[in-house]
Order: C-alpha cells, then sequence, then structure tokens
C-alpha cells in the first residue's frame, strides 16, 4: 500500500478501504507522507466526496491517531459544545463559564481560525498571559479545581486532525461535509465527551450556504455520534450577517465580557440560551427546555457567570485586569467609522466578505503559518432590518497599516444592501436536529 495508490483511487471516484484510510491517517501523522501529498488526497476528496462509511472511518482514524481523553472522572455525562464555525460567533467564551458556573464540568479544547471564520484560541491568546497550550494533566486538573478549562487543541488529541485542519485552510477546502464533519466528530470523540450539542451555522457567512446542506451535515455528524456512542443534537443557526457586532480577536473578548455582565446583543443571546439549555438537559440537569434559559439568565444576572470567567483566564495565567477594565486592551493604529450616504433599511449584509475584510486587515490567517493581530478587526453597527439615515455609522475599522484601512472601507460599505422597504429581522435558530 502506498499513498500514490491511494491519491489516484480517490482521484477517480473510488470508495476508499477503511486499511487505506488507516494508512493515510497513520502515515501522515507520523510525516512519512508529505503536505502536497495529503494536499491532493483532500482536494481529491473535496472535489468527489465521501462515502458514509468513508466519512466514519476517517473519523475514528483521526479521533484515535492520537491519545483519547477519559473524563468519566467528572460524571456519567459530560457535554461538550463545537460550532461549525461563522463571523463574529463568540458563544463559547461567553456560554461555556455559564455552563461551569451552573455545576456543570466544562473540559473544552477549541480550535484556531480557519478560512474567514474567527477561532477561539487565537480570541482567548488576546488576552495577555492566557495560556491555551497546557498540558492533558493541567486541562483535567483546572477542571477538576475550578470546573473548567479552554485550551487548543494537543499535539496528543487527535493530531492527525490539526495537520489535516491546517492544511485545509491553506489550499481552500474547507467548505466540504465530509471533512467538517470527520474533524469536528473526531475532537469531540478523542476529547472524551459522552455528550455533544453542535451549533451548525448556515448562511453566506459559514461553510454551509444553505439550510439543505446544514441538514445534512447535521445528520452525516449525528449519525457519527451513534456509531460512536455520543448522544448528539444540531442547533441551526442563521449566518447571513455577523453574529453579535464585533469581528476580530480583542473586539470580540470585549464583546464577551459585556455579554457576561448581562449586556448582550439578541441574536447573541438567543444563540447562548438554545445551546446552553440543551447542553443542561444532555448533562442532566433539566430536562424543561424554557426552564433551563432561565437558569441561564438567572446565572447571568448573578454575576456568577462573569466571576467563573475570570476565574478561568486567572486560572491559566491571564491577567483578569483586562477584564475588568477593558479599556487597557491596546486600540489599534486607526479607528475609522464608515458612514452610510443612503437612507433606507440594511436588507442583506456579506457576512463572509466581512470576514474576510477582517482576515485582510490582520485577524485570520491566509496562509497556516500567518500570525494574528489580535488589534484589529471590524465593528457593526447595523443589522438586517435596521432604519439608516445619512452619515450614520455603519461599522467601524480597525486596522494598523494605513493602505489596508483605505482598500478596507469601500469594501466594507459594499457589504451592506440598502433598500427603501421595511425589512423584517431574521430569524436566529433555524432548526434543532436530534
Amino acid at each position: 500500500m502506498n499513498i500514490l495508490d491511494i491519491i489516484a483511487k480517490k482521484r477517480d471516484k473510488k470508495e476508499l478501504s477503511k486499511e487505506e484510510i488507516d494508512y493515510f491517517v497513520d502515515e501522515y501523522t507520523k510525516n512519512n507522507v508529505t503536505d502536497y501529498q495529503a494536499a491532493a488526497l483532500i482536494m481529491a476528496i473535496y472535489l468527489n466526496g465521501m462515502t458514509s462509511k468513508e466519512i466514519t472511518n476517517l473519523t475514528l482514524a483521526m479521533a484515535y491517531s492520537g491519545e483519547v481523553l477519559d473524563l468519566t472522572r467528572f460524571g456519567e455525562n459530560v457535554v461538550d459544545k463545537h460550532s461549525t464555525g461563522g463571523i463574529g460567533d463568540k458563544i463559547t467564551l461567553i456560554l461555556m463559564p455559564i455552563i461551569a458556573a451552573l455545576g456543570i464540568p466544562v473540559a473544552k479544547m477549541s480550535g484556531r481560525g480557519l478560512g474567514f471564520t474567527g477561532g477561539t484560541v487565537d480570541k482567548l491568546e488576546s488576552i495577555p498571559g492566557y495560556n491555551t497550550q497546557i498540558s492533558v494533566d493541567e486541562f483535567m486538573e483546572n477542571v477538576e479545581k475550578i470546573g473548567i478549562s479552554l485550551m487548543g487543541q494537543t499535539l496528543n488529541l487527535a493530531p492527525a486532525d490539526k495537520k489535516i485542519y491546517g492544511l485545509r485552510d491553506s489550499i481552500s477546502c474547507v467548505e466540504n461535509i465530509p471533512l467538517i464533519a470527520s474533524s469536528i466528530m473526531s475532537k469531540k470523540i478523542a476529547s472524551g465527551a459522552n455528550k455533544i450539542v453542535l451549533e451548525v451555522t448556515v448562511g453566506n457567512g459559514a461553510f454551509m450556504k444553505n439550510i439543505e446542506d446544514a441538514r445534512k451535515l447535521s445528520e452525516t455528524m449525528i449519525d457519527i455520534g451513534k456509531l460512536a456512542g455520543k448522544e448528539t443534537v444540531c442547533i441551526l443557526t442563521n449566518m447571513d450577517e455577523p453574529l453579535g457586532y464585533s469581528i476580530g480577536n480583542t473586539l470580540e473578548i470585549i464583546e464577551a465580557t459585556e455579554g457576561l455582565q448581562g449586556d448582550m446583543e439578541d441574536d447573541v443571546k438567543q444563540v447562548v440560551l438554545e445551546l446552553g439549555s440543551y447542553m443542561i438537559k444532555l448533562a442532566g440537569f433539566g430536562d424543561d427546555i424554557e426552564e433551563n434559559k432561565k437558569k441561564i439568565m438567572d446565572c447571568i444576572d448573578s454575576g456568577n457567570a462573569y466571576m467563573k470567567f475570570l476565574e478561568l483566564i486567572e486560572n491559566q495565567g491571564g491577567d483578569v485586569s483586562y477584564i475588568n477594565d477593558v479599556s487597557k486592551f491596546e486600540n489599534a493604529k486607526y479607528v475609522f467609522p464608515v458612514l452610510t450616504d443612503k437612507v433606507g433599511y440594511i436588507q442583506n449584509i456579506d457576512a463572509e466578505k466581512l470576514g474576510k475584510i477582517s482576515c485582510y486587515l490582520g485577524a485570520g490567517r491566509i496562509k497556516k503559518e500567518d500570525n494574528i493581530d489580535n488589534q484589529v478587526g471590524l465593528i457593526i453597527n447595523k443589522k438586517i432590518g435596521d432604519k439608516i439615515d445619512e452619515n450614520d455609522i455603519l461599522g467601524i475599522i480597525h486596522a494598523n497599516d494605513e493602505n489596508k484601512l483605505k482598500n478596507a472601507v469601500e469594501e466594507f460599505k459594499q457589504c451592506f444592501k440598502i433598500c427603501e422597504e421595511y425589512v423584517e429581522k431574521p430569524k436566529v435558530i433555524l432548526g434543532i436536529m436530534k
């Protein structure tokens, strides 16, 4: 068996055997398959797809390419949460401290930004001192000590997925159901949780552009979950516009901090409540979804969620003074308001393009080795359905490069379509699949 034959087989639209998938994953993890050979196979998968059997075999091969955590010490039902990615998606930063404050253990590994979407690890690392690259032992000890730990994916957990994840980003092979499903579920299996709540984002700012593809991805992940003995719930959310008002690493930390103090954008609140209520249910802490939503709001209103966020940050080396006073975060060199020259209503927003503008400014990666600029990004002042007058502020661009700022201004304006007729606010929660 060799990698060239495996590439050729998938290039010719044939089904790969379990042995061939295991061989590729194992040899790529050991660096015996080169990046360019792996890229060729990933591109063939992207173009030609995979059968259900192939997707399951790829998921399990990646999950067991390294260590698999045993979280049974934290109870019978350990719940994890994951999002398929979107623009301005800071839900993990808000929701996980809430869940931990409610007494449900949170042992969560997150990824870095991928394509035009942001990554929780990048956002956390914009907090001075916060350490996302801790050992698995320290990760587990943190959960036992304070009930929560958020870290980056370690080299020992699903290392094959970590390599393939970065490679996909660099060769424009991100938006693909088999690759997304196997990546997400391999991490969840390796992470040790036995209950999983997945936010599947839908719209122009998500990898799944339409509801049909989102349902197909959800079905694929639910099926993988069943085979792996992991109860999985998928919540479909609207990503036709950015979630909340901020796009960028420090900017999203600031918004998450405000959210945990009770000042939360309505769309963010709806997603937090829906995902959180199902996490509480799967953890065995309450079957009534509406009652669970009330528990979440009470947790925020009491200040317990915010205090747990501070505890998390301090416990992993972060400087909590930046959270207690977000004005301490250093601004980008240029903070430029973009004004409207029209009157009417926001009809639609090109969320993906906004994500790409933020990435262009330095908030995301074009190549997998690119460095992140934590200060840059976008603030969105107007959302779909909002009324606008001439010279209203559409948004604010945070940039550290004058030329990039100039290029971004016109691109930013083009992301907003304005009409004269009244426009209704879009639905945020689009469906729930179990």
